[in-house]
């Protein structure tokens, strides 16, 4: 009998393929003393080249999907394997000390990682102690013949199961071969979420158990438009999913037709449909998409990428790639927004109990302000080849603002006394995440040139609710009566001023809330670009003057978000 699973649906479509578990195996061994040292030298010769042939195929992976400089870690991870010391060490422990070669290789390992990890001045070194412990799990895989999961080296079709995923694990995905994804944590905001809307494929977050009760090769139906996943269906099961997935598909045939189209409602009124990214890259889904705009580029992206912080260099040509790919259409760039859940190895950030509302984006920046003026040399050198504006993450305060202002204007000031040219109609913004932020919109917005509303972080804030955290989920509710009073106030303050003001944040794509946001007169919806054709045609058959009224009510009548829900169901007649 088929066994069902539901979750939260974070990416639209529907999947049938086989499991591929991409869970950390158990590595436990016994220590044991042994009589055969060559039989145990000869099983971590044999572990070795095993692992350096995975990480051959990996590295060659690595270049096709991330590019080459991405790829270095993985010779990293090759010279530990061929390091003498490391091996003779090894070899030397098993004869001397008669111990078995996982027991050798743990002791040797360990010794390398404490001395590597103790040298707190070379980052270097330390980054070192990081690819022996990589390398060390994959020889010890080998050695207990215990599988070792790796999304980079997947070449059937498959539905990756997983506790989560992180940024660098979705960076691994290739989307020829995996499917969909379904993970027993997250919510619709979360990273993996929102890289599989970037990615275009089906996904499921917040199972619970999905690790649980699924096992590597089962045949797997992941419903994305439902949040539903069928675990080994019966034929009628499946041929009703191939049916479902055939209308999905025509019904996209139909989106894709306003491509070309500009974002109109059904009176005439144009909207503006933004796309978020994350790299160049996604440029090819942005056209494919039909966005006007670059709403959020997330330039944290760039840092996580890589094993050193990016140059100067490295981060110009990232922004003029994509400010020359848009064609003079607007590209709103995100400022190094690192910390929360985007760690970077090489940049020490302390450990906090709560990290969310910790050392993250600006107050990063302020404080290793270094980092802050490279990245706005960049940002100001690229300028000129397109239509930039620059907006600050995780502003709390006025003060921040002007200090974040000001740094960018002494860097503008420098670029110009060097004689480098630099746009002069660059627009500078802020994004509003923090409440305290929302609720001063009106003072912000006489020193601002627009505002982006990221409601990811906003109703997290607003709810005191943790956006990861599946058991606070019903506390997510981007239509609570509380959260549109607090957008309402942010652009009623914008449009006050003359500036604009638009959403970063999934809930500029979430087909509840677009109605309520079009009557609040949003500027601009920035989403992921998968979600705009569906978005565009929905706006289609919205009349302005009707959603002012809807909004009005959503705003000042309601109580709670099912309320809401209710009465934009009505006035769209869903």
């Amino acid at each position: 009998m088929t066994a069902k699973l539901s979750g939260i649906a974070a990416s639209d479509g529907i999947a049938i393929a086989k499991s591929y578990l991409l869970v950390e195996p158990d590595l436990s061994f016994e220590s044991k003393n042994i009589s055969d040292a060559d039989g145990e030298i000869n099983r971590l010769s044999d572990a070795i080249d095993k692992s350096k042939s995975d990480l051959e195929m990996i590295k060659e992976n690595a270049k096709k999907t991330l590019g080459e400089e991405e790829a270095k870690v993985f010779d990293a991870h090759l010279m530990v394997l061929s390091d003498p010391d490391l091996i003779s060490s090894i070899e030397n422990a098993i004869r001397e000390e008669k111990i078995n070669v996982e027991t050798a290789l743990q002791n040797a390992t360990d010794t390398f990682i404490t001395m590597f990890e103790a040298m707190e001045d070379n980052p270097y070194m330390q980054e070192r102690a990081a690819d022996i412990k990589d390398v060390r799990k994959r020889v010890l895989a080998y050695l207990l013949g215990v599988k070792l999961p790796s999304p980079a080296t997947i070449d059937e079709e498959v539905i990756i199961i997983a506790e989560d995923l992180t940024p660098s694990d979705t960076a691994q995905l290739n989307k020829q071969f995996v499917k969909a994804f379904v993970t027993n944590v997250g919510g619709r905001t979360s990273h993996s979420a929102i890289m599989a809307r970037s990615l275009e494929i089906p996904a499921i977050v917040g199972t619970k158990s999905i690790t649980e009760n699924v096992k590597d090769g089962d045949m797997l139906i992941v419903d994305g438009l439902e949040g539903e996943i069928l675990i080994n269906p019966s034929e009628s099961e499946l041929k009703e999913y191939k049916k479902k997935n055939e209308e999905y598909a025509e019904l996209k045939k139909e989106w894709d037709r306003l491509v070309n189209e500009k974002t109109i409602t059904k009176d005439g009124n144009h909207v503006e449909l933004a796309a978020n990214i994350g790299t160049p890259k996604d440029l090819i889904g942005v056209k494919e998409n039909g966005a006007e705009a670059v709403g959020l580029y997330r330039t944290e992206f760039l840092y996580m990428d890589s094993s050193e912080l990016p140059t100067e260099e490295d981060q110009y040509q990232a922004y003029t790639k994509v400010l020359e790919g848009m064609e003079g259409k607007p590209v709103v760039v995100r400022t190094m927004d690192i910390g929360g859940d985007k760690e970077l190895p090489y940049l020490k950030l302390p450990n906090e109990m709560n990290p969310f509302l910790g050392y993250r984006a600006i107050r990063v920046s302020l404080d290793k302000d270094d980092i802050f003026r490279t990245q706005l040399r960049a940002l100001l050198r690229a300028s000129v080849h397109g239509n930039l504006r620059i907006m600050f993450p995780m502003i709390a305060t006025l003060n921040e603002f002007r200090q974040a202002k000001t740094i960018y204007e002494e860097e503008k000031e420098k670029l110009t006394n060097e004689g480098i040219k630099v746009a002069n109609d660059i627009q500078v913004g802020i994004m509003i995440e923090i409440p305290a932020a929302a609720v001063l919109a009106d003072k912000f917005a006489k020193e601002v040139d627009f505002f982006s509303i990221g409601t990811n972080d906003l109703i997290q804030y607003t709810m005191a609710a943790d956006r990861m955290n599946e058991r606070v989920s019903y506390l997510y509710q981007p239509y609570n009566p509380s959260i549109l009073r607090l957008v309402k106030f942010v652009i009623d303050s914008a449009h006050k001023e003359g500036k604009w003001a638009g959403m970063c944040g999934e809930m500029a794509g979430d087909q509840i809330a677009v109605p309520i946001l079009l009557g609040l007169g949003l500027d601009e919806f920035s989403m992921s670009a998968t979600s705009i054709l569906k978005t565009r045609s929905f706006l289609l058959e919205l009349d302005t003057n009707e959603m002012v009224e809807l909004a009005e009510k959503a705003v000042n009548d309601c109580e709670t978000a099912e309320e809401v829900i209710e009465l934009v169901n009505k006035y769209t007649k869903k």
